[in-house]
């Protein structure tokens, strides 16, 4: 709010100044005849509509875009630019043709006083005040607006400059100085009423600013995770610009990940470019180094399933793939089965056809269970018989750790850890916890639910 109070304060000063100087440059120059300081109030004329545009345009750029201006209402500041620059264009060729007028004619009428002297010197000093105090708030506020406004206030000085010397010219004998002048301060408001115009065209025809897509694939590809940019689209409206990119990121990755990435090219986008409203679509796409299972896991993926367990057979005539995916318990085996066909299918298009392809239906559950503690001593009871079954497994030490909790339907659910050597192989560990579980399940008929947790020796 603070910001946004600054910039509209020293916008509106500037619009003041303009006002002020355009309307006493005007006085004077219809006094004198010059018509060279009547060209310096056609240049202040300009200033005043491009100030009043900075106003306007720093008083839009916080008013949220609504249902029926998607992209904000900063379009308007560009509509009116655009109607200026074509009023200055014919100011700029009506000074041109006045002046050449007069040098034709070698007549000339021009009062020289010295208010003729001061109103261009009190035009250069108000310049140069109001070019410092606006760039100091648009750097302060990375103002583009105010920015321009400031370089504008710039440009000023050099014309009030050049109207001087055709006064001093004027004043001692050289009478044509006075419309010499005229033409070049026409020939000057005219280039910044072409660079105005032709800024103001891009803006509405939706033109990207030179070199901004570059720099903004060169961000995105700094960042970890992004394969390629797909496309890139700048649109420049105001104060603002609208970034929208697609970007290939690998098939493999998460949901998260994704996002993780997306997020990074935002953050390196918005370091450079503040004013910038940025929208990043992800394309996933399959990279040649992907092993089977990781086609296969990410095509699970894509049907919703958790495939696991995956195994291949690679032969002469064709792959043989094989693997673990988790049902939801609750459908039935058509239902299951048609779920899982659809798998098949889109695997059989993956891998061109050649392949054979078992898959084994695990029941995914979502138990909700109320359970209760066992008495003490059934409790040692249990206890005693895990013990005793994994003693009788090799390579398996330190069991410890031991929960056990009884359901409503008298079912025991056990929890417990175990550790191995810390150079055991994954899976040997995994076989030597199934072998345990195998051997609790066989000691108690009533256990439903077993899960062994594998560390290593020292955790």
């Amino acid at each position: 709010m603070e910001q946004s109070q600054q910039k509209q304060s020293v916008a509106f000063s500037s619009v003041v100044a303009s006002f002020f100087l355009t309307a006493m440059k005007l006085v004077v120059g219809i006094m004198t005849g010059s018509i060279g300081i009547i060209s310096e109030a056609a240049h202040s004329a300009l200033d005043l509509g491009a100030a009043g545009l900075t106003l306007f345009a720093v008083n839009m750029s916080d008013k949220p875009a609504d249902s029926k201006h998607h992209y904000g209402h900063a379009k308007v500041e560009s509509v009116s630019a655009l109607i200026e620059t074509g009023l200055l264009i014919i100011t700029c060729l009506w000074i041109i043709y006045a002046s050449v007028e007069r040098l034709l004619a070698g007549t000339t009428e021009i009062e020289i006083t010295w208010y003729a002297f001061a109103i261009m010197v009190i035009s250069i000093v108000v310049d140069f005040s109001r070019s410092r105090a606006l760039l100091k708030v648009a750097k302060e506020t990375n103002s583009q607006a105010l920015e321009a406004d400031a370089l504008h206030f710039s440009s000023d000085i050099l014309s009030s400059a050049v109207v001087l010397v055709g006064l001093v010219f004027v004043s001692i004998g050289i009478a044509w100085a006075d419309a010499v002048a005229g033409i070049a301060v026409a020939v000057l408001v005219g280039n910044a009423a072409f660079s105005l115009g032709k800024k103001t065209i891009d803006v509405l025809i939706d033109a990207a600013p030179e070199g901004i897509a570059e720099r903004i694939e060169e961000l995105s590809m700094t960042v970890a995770g992004v394969i390629s940019i797909d496309k890139i689209r700048v649109k420049p409206t105001g104060p603002q610009v609208f970034i929208e990119m697609s970007v290939c990121v690998n098939r493999t990755l998460s949901v998260e990940k994704v996002q993780a990435i997306c997020s990074s090219i935002e953050q390196k986008i918005r370091e450079e470019f503040p004013v910038g409203d940025i929208t990043i679509n992800s394309r996933p796409i399959a990279l040649n180094n992907e092993t089977i299972a990781e086609r296969v896991h990410v095509i699970g993926l894509n049907h919703n399933l958790h495939a696991h367990n995956i195994s291949t057979s690679l032969s002469e005539e064709k792959k043989q793939i094989t693997f673990d995916v988790e049902i939801d318990q609750r459908l039935t085996i058509k239902q299951a089965h048609d779920t899982v066909t659809a798998l098949e299918d889109e695997l059989h298009r993956e891998f061109d056809g050649t392949l054979d392809i078992c898959i084994h239906l695990d029941p995914l559950r979502y138990d909700e269970r109320t359970t209760t503690t066992l008495p003490a001593e059934e409790e040692e009871h249990v206890r005693e018989l895990i013990i005793k079954a994994s003693k009788r497994i090799d390579k398996i030490h330190d069991v410890h750790d031991i929960r056990i909790r009884k359901t409503e339907q008298q079912k025991l659910c056990i929890t417990l850890h175990c550790s191995f050597n810390d150079d055991a192989l994954l899976e040997e560990v995994h076989s030597l916890t199934s072998q345990l579980e195998g051997a609790i399940y066989h000691s108690m008929k009533n256990a439903c639910r077993i899960i062994i947790h594998a560390e290593p020796l020292l955790a």
